[in-house]
C-alpha cells in the first residue's frame, strides 16, 4: 500500500512535463511555496539533490506531494 504524502494537498502534475530531474524539483519546491510551506519546499530542495538517482527524487516527490 502506498503511503499518503506529507502534503497531500500540494498537487504536482509532472506526467507530459518536462522530466528534466531539476524541472521535476523546480515544480515540486514552486507548488510547496504557494501553498505556504516554505521550508517544507527548501528541505524538498536539499533532500532531493543529495538523492542518488532520478528514481530517488521521483520517490521523495511522492511521499511529499501528491504526484499525478
Amino acid at each position: 500500500m502506498l503511503e499518503a504524502p506529507q502534503y497531500p494537498e500540494v498537487e504536482v502534475r509532472l506526467s507530459g512535463e518536462d522530466g528534466n530531474v531539476y524541472s521535476v524539483i523546480g515544480r515540486i519546491q514552486q507548488a510547496l511555496r504557494r501553498a505556504g510551506h516554505s521550508e517544507a519546499a527548501t528541505e524538498f530542495g536539499a533532500a532531493a539533490r543529495g538523492a542518488g538517482s532520478y528514481d530517488e527524487v521521483l520517490q521523495l516527490a511522492m511521499r511529499t506531494v501528491d504526484v499525478s
